[in-house]
């Protein structure tokens, strides 16, 4: 049997959402008219059949053994390449599958290269699988928007984080300070209310906490001075240092993060499996690459990614409908829920034994302040495909003793326009994830471009260290690891619009990361 004959069967069977087992894949290549017997063999599937088996096709050449029309030998073949029939997801077949492999030293990813791998039937062992989710706010939104909401949300921050701060200075309420005498020693857990440069070029920092605020002074000559370039207002920050004679306002001799601490070490799993983290699909757009996306769905049918077992989608499945001016014109698809039909038309792709989590975006269907619920049952109804898991964003799944923190993204392009470039910057976005990891909040500061929602308690804490940190929005691939954490954005699944041109976005399009659960080594697979 020729390789490419099985290739193109294959190739065929895939186009039309099925999955096969090797030996079924041979007798069709094998039969005296496959391109008949293959369209015999998909016509007389169960309705709920995913895999074409072995019986399957016997069961055809049994019956084919007769005389009919569909297996007259004189009957003209036509060659599988050129069928243009219906197929079971309504897509048509897929490009060749390419693949690049980089590792965590080495973000580079250049051309793809052709796979040539078949596909298989995935044995997949569920008992030793473990999914759990933590701080899913879904259905829990209690904020009116009334000013107690924002004052309960900061306090519970400052609580939270400020718990984390205590220990490592004497702290003292700001009413405390106010009365003590000049020249005491002082230290203070507070939200940085203002942040100011003075004449003489020192920093004049503002905390404030429940009580009332005091002001800290930074010298230019100190020798973390430069991390006053780092803050953000409203992210929690310890102080401590020495006040003025006139007791007006304190010298700061130290400042502290909440930070995650450089002990720490993170779970891994005990088999070797793997995840897949990816977001930004936007299937509507005319720029979605629909084509990347169907190489991807193949190549986890194959024996390369026959660990790949979980799959993390960090928001915007689709495109939206009125997120940015003009977008109408760029637009594919007009009806944001046939948006979601087609995109559950493209999950189909992935193997059925995918355990699926996925969060929204700034694109998707839902509120834009964060934190971000889950979709409405609507939008569950039509998304699904393999039984995906539906959570707010942000929220911590734990896939087999490994905590990932899954968080759309929106407050990087906050944090990287805020913070110097080295720092932060759209070409390292991992970098910006840093930062939050040091500020244990995903989305610190208030009033700027991100939006966020008051509620009784902040979801947007980092209360635990997660071991993974997964983003994506910024469409823009890197990664890396901050005290022992591995954070990750996961670039996206759509070509460069007129928009991001108009904005110098470059995006890193058709690329998925595959991290290695027992290691948390990271490959990057390249599709475009």
């Amino acid at each position: 049997m020729p390789l490419e004959g099985a290739a193109r069967i294959v190739s065929e069977l895939t186009s039309r959402g099925y999955n096969a087992e090797r030996e079924a894949v041979t007798k069709i290549a094998s039969a005296e008219n496959p391109p008949a017997v293959l369209d015999r063999v998909v016509d007389e599937l169960p309705a709920d059949a995913l895999v074409v088996r072995t019986a399957h096709v016997d069961t055809v050449l049994t019956a084919a053994a007769r005389p009919s029309p569909a297996t007259d030998p004189d009957r003209p073949s036509e060659p599988l390449d050129s069928k243009q029939g219906g197929t079971r997801n309504g897509t048509s077949p897929s490009a060749s599958t390419g693949v690049e492999t980089t590792d965590t030293h080495d973000s580079a990813v250049g051309s793809p290269v052709e796979t040539g791998g078949s596909h298989i039937e995935r044995e997949v062992d569920l008992s030793k699988r473990s999914l759990e989710i933590a701080g899913d706010m879904t259905g829990q939104s209690t904020g009116t928007g009334a000013y107690e909401d924002f004052v309960s949300v900061f306090r519970d921050r400052l609580d939270r984080l400020g718990g984390k701060l205590r220990g490592r200075v004497n702290h003292r309420p700001a009413t405390a300070i106010q009365s003590m005498p000049g020249g005491s020693e002082a230290g203070m857990v507070g939200l940085v209310n203002d942040i100011r440069s003075t004449a003489s070029g020192h920093w004049l920092i503002e905390l404030e906490d429940a009580t009332g605020t005091f002001p800290w002074l930074v010298m230019k000559d100190r020798e973390f001075a430069d991390l006053v370039d780092q803050l953000l207002c409203d992210e929690v920050l310890a102080m401590e240092g020495t006040l003025s004679d006139d007791a007006g306002i304190a010298f700061v001799d130290s400042l502290y993060f909440p930070d995650v601490p450089r002990t720490h070490e993170p779970s891994t799993a005990d088999r070797h499996v793997q995840a897949a983290l990816i977001s930004d699909v936007h299937v509507g757009s005319q720029e979605f690459m629909a084509d990347a996306w169907n190489a991807f769905a193949d190549w986890l049918h194959t024996e390369q990614a026959q660990h790949v077992e979980y799959l993390l989608l960090a928001g915007d499945m689709v495109e939206g409908v009125g997120v940015y001016p003009d977008q109408d014109d760029e637009l594919d698809i007009v009806d944001i829920y046939e948006q979601y039909e087609a995109f559950n038309e493209h999950l189909k792709r992935v193997p059925g034994d995918l355990d699926i989590v996925m969060i929204p975006g700034n694109h998707d269907a839902v509120r834009l302040a964060e934190p971000q619920p889950g979709f409405d049952e609507t939008l569950r109804d039509i998304m699904s495909a393999h039984d995906p898991q539906i959570v707010s964003n942000p929220s911590m799944v734990t896939v087999e003793s490994v905590s990932v923190l899954m968080y759309h993204g929106v407050s990087l392009d906050e944090v990287i326009a805020e913070l110097p470039e080295e720092k932060a910057s759209y070409e390292d976005p991992h970098k910006a994830m840093y930062q939050l990891l040091k500020k244990r909040h995903v989305a610190p500061q208030f009033g700027g471009h991100t939006r966020l929602a008051p509620e009784e308690k902040d979801y947007l804490v980092m209360d635990e260290v997660p071991d993974i940190f997964h983003t994506g929005h910024v469409h823009k691939l890197g990664f890396g690891k901050y005290h022992n954490v591995l954070a990750i954005n996961s670039g996206c699944w759509q070509a460069q619009t007129e928009f991001q041109k108009s904005v110098n976005i470059d995006p890193d399009s058709g690329y998925a990361p595959i991290v290695d659960l027992d290691t948390l080594d990271v490959t990057v697979q390249k599709f475009s």
